[in-house]
């Protein structure tokens, strides 16, 4: 049996849907929304930079609506089996907002495994994002051997500090940058469990 633990990112590797993209056709922004959230898969925008935009636009749904949206976003089936059967050795890396993925981190029983953005909340309405999360620096506290799954720029920096580092390209294509630092790729959910499997 491997020592190593699985470093996940959330949307589009977790999700089949991007989760901001979701929460912005509720208000009717779904094209600037996905403008943003390419340009920034891409690597054109600075994940922090685009993160607040976003964050900007999508404020004024009430916080617990969003959570109840992310809660229900239809997953990865196999890939999200392998987390909930191996929890203890898995972790959610994700730019997303602790209060928005609080619903669906408790449903897989990852409430206590997961890296991500935090913000504050009054009366149901953020009113202040107090940090983003920089995954290459959160990779960095880890001691065991990792193994990293993500498909976007930002999973880049994480990618390349991994022992073994995989693109997850079911859902949207894999970021250029992400391409060139990761050993595998694979384009089918089913076949990224099995070989996810093959590493415990």
């Amino acid at each position: 049996m491997s020592d190593y633990i699985f470093l996940f990112d959330l949307d589009s590797t977790i999700t089949r849907k991007e989760i901001l993209p979701e929460i912005s056709a509720k208000i009717g922004k779904t094209e600037e929304m996905n403008h943003l959230t390419e340009a920034t898969m891409r690597g054109e925008i600075p994940f922090k930079t685009s993160f607040l935009r976003r964050i900007e636009i999508l404020k004024s749904v009430p916080v617990s609506e969003v959570n109840d949206i992310v809660k229900n976003i239809p997953l990865n089936d196999n890939i999200a089996d392998f987390i909930v059967k191996n929890s203890e050795r898995c972790y959610i890396v994700t730019g997303n907002l602790d209060i928005w993925i609080d619903g669906l981190m408790k449903k897989m029983n990852l409430d206590n495994h997961v890296y991500c953005s935090k913000a504050d909340v009054k009366n149901d309405r953020i009113t202040k994002v107090s940090s983003v999360l920089d995954k290459e620096l959160t990779i960095k506290q880890f001691v065991q051997p990792t193994v990293v799954i993500g498909d976007g720029d930002n999973d880049s920096g994480m990618a390349k500090e991994a022992d073994l580092s995989i693109g997850y390209g079911g859902v949207r294509e894999i970021a250029p940058s992400l391409l060139r630092n990761i050993d595998y790729a694979f384009y089918d959910d089913n076949k990224c469990a099995d070989f996810l499997w093959k590493l415990l």
